[in-house]
């Protein structure tokens, strides 16, 4: 094992991660916010990626993808909560966890009806293809530093907003107390319409930007939603912070697994959760600890 494979493969894992935890912080998010164990989570990521695979087609760009996929991911989001989520506020879990299972049979149907069950991929945009020297006998992809820069940019957008302005306080408030928060004025129901918006686009956005570096097929979205409840076990349930932490973690274990022992790189994943949760059975940064 030489300096270079160290150095790409954890590069690789700092991406995967990177993108792991867009994904999965609009998972803590809507839990941390909103007390709802949301399982079709990793369906707003297939669908983003399809979006982009569709809209990429339609455009001739991922930008233009992109820039159109956002609205249609926060009104399918709005649509979702109205119809179903927002019926599961004050429920216990075990309604919450059957619901959006169905959910992700529903949604998986609507992928179905629209593209079908084929394999699709997304060019890189012309712009981000090639390699970047990083030393004299290794290069790595532009659009993979691209994809790493973007979803920090997002991450560091979302802290921001939910850390500095009004908009975050009375999020927080309301997470809080939502009784409390409704008496002083907040309109709680259409800002949890919104959180749960905010979190299928984060989920879709990753599927968009991931698009030209996976396979978009069926039932990508699953595949992503078990390593997201293993990030948010790991980090601790509603932690912003221990889900980064947690997603960095399980990036590199999956990208140095895949490569050194391929036929048994889930081992490296769940391995790292056992672990963790024997030392901290709460997870890391779990609320309230």
């Amino acid at each position: 094992m030489d300096a270079s494979f160290v150095l790409i493969q954890a590069l690789n894992g700092v991406q995967y991660g990177i993108l792991l935890f867009l994904v999965a912080s609009g998972l803590t998010l809507v839990f941390g916010i909103m007390g709802v164990i949301n399982l079709a989570h990793g369906s707003f990521y297939m669908i983003g990626a399809y979006l982009a695979y569709w809209l990429t087609a339609k455009t001739g760009s991922l930008g233009g993808a992109v820039a159109l996929g956002i609205p249609i991911a926060f009104a399918l989001g709005l649509a979702v909560e109205r119809f179903a989520v927002s019926f599961l506020y004050g429920q216990d879990h075990l309604k919450q966890v059957l619901l959006t299972y169905g959910l992700i049979l529903v949604l998986n149907e609507l992928q179905r009806m629209l593209w079908g069950s084929d394999v699709h991929s997304v060019p890189v945009p012309e712009i981000l293809r090639g390699t970047v020297r990083l030393t004299e006998t290794l290069s790595y992809p532009i659009y993979r530093l691209f994809l790493s820069a973007a979803c920090l940019a997002l991450a560091g957008g979302m802290a921001w907003v939910v850390r500095r302005t009004r908009l975050g306080m009375t999020i927080r408030a309301a997470a809080a107390d939502r009784e409390t928060a409704g008496a002083l004025g907040i309109d709680t129901d259409r800002l949890f319409s919104l959180v749960f918006g905010a979190g299928a686009v984060l989920a879709a956005l990753a599927g968009m930007l991931a698009a030209p570096i996976e396979s978009v097929a069926p039932g990508m979205g699953e595949q992503v939603l078990v390593l997201c409840l293993v990030i948010v076990v790991i980090g601790g349930i509603g932690s912003v912070k221990g889900a980064f932490l947690g997603a960095m973690a399980i990036g590199l274990a999956d990208s140095f697994g895949k490569t050194l022992l391929p036929e048994t790189a889930g081992l490296f994943v769940y391995g790292l959760m056992a672990a963790a949760l024997v030392w901290r059975p709460q997870g890391l940064f779990a609320r309230g600890t």
